[in-house]
């Protein structure tokens, strides 16, 4: 990962934008190519934006196209880009649509902005952040399925061809309880790189790049 990180901002709500371009923009390991207040003026600004964007940070509820409807021309512009969505909705529902669609993670506005920060870097190395509230929407929307319903990582697990062993679904069910990895690495009492390696199996083997699609898959599976 090299710094600064391209990175871009759709925002359409003028003291939000502004607040996050101040901030983001200040810290040494962003710079900022592209500030919009739509999915189309940010669609219109790519070709003369100081860089090509590696993280785009993009609200929901945009005028015109909404961010979710936003993010395949997004990705077929800029098919290495990671966007990260910021929204004030927490709701399974639109947190699937937006994972379903490529979003990489999904937090809510009121994150604090250290924590954006963070998350955004985290997403530049490969992680898939969730606010700890849209987690728990997701972890409810498995919890409404029939009681006969197996949990998500028993789905999974009976599905793929290589199995996951016991630490790798401990990993698992951390991330659907909203953990970071440095939580999880708390909660079972191993290095933060131990979790990683772990995270990178569970990918190879469930055939995902993210969290967002580990999560999306497990509630596609639960759901279908």
């Amino acid at each position: 990962m090299q710094f600064p990180l391209a990175l871009a901002i759709i925002e359409d709500q003028a003291s939000i934008r502004d607040t996050l371009h101040e901030y983001l923009c200040a810290q040494p390991e962003f710079r900022c190519v592209l500030i919009a207040d739509s999915v189309e003026a940010f669609l219109r600004g790519l070709p003369t934006a100081a860089a090509p964007p590696q993280l785009v940070l993009s609200d929901i509820g945009l005028p015109g196209l909404t961010g979710i409807e936003g993010l395949p021309l997004i990705q077929q512009l800029l098919p290495e880009a990671q966007v990260l969505m910021l929204s004030v909705y927490a709701d399974a529902e639109r947190v699937f649509e937006a994972l379903r669609a490529g979003a990489v993670g999904y937090l809510l506005k009121n994150t604090p902005l250290a924590q954006l920060k963070e998350h955004l870097l985290q997403v530049a190395a490969g992680g898939s952040p969730m606010s700890p509230g849209v987690a728990r929407f997701v972890v409810q929307a498995f919890q409404r399925q029939p009681a006969v319903a197996a949990p998500a990582t028993m789905v999974l697990e009976r599905l793929l061809p290589e199995p996951l062993t016991a630490r790798e679904l401990e990993v698992v069910r951390g991330i659907e309880d909203g953990l970071s990895y440095q939580l999880i690495a708390e909660r079972h009492f191993i290095s933060l790189d131990t979790v990683r390696n772990h995270i990178r199996s569970v990918y190879r083997k469930l055939q995902v790049n993210s969290r967002g699609e580990l999560l999306a898959q497990a509630l596609k599976r639960r759901r279908d």
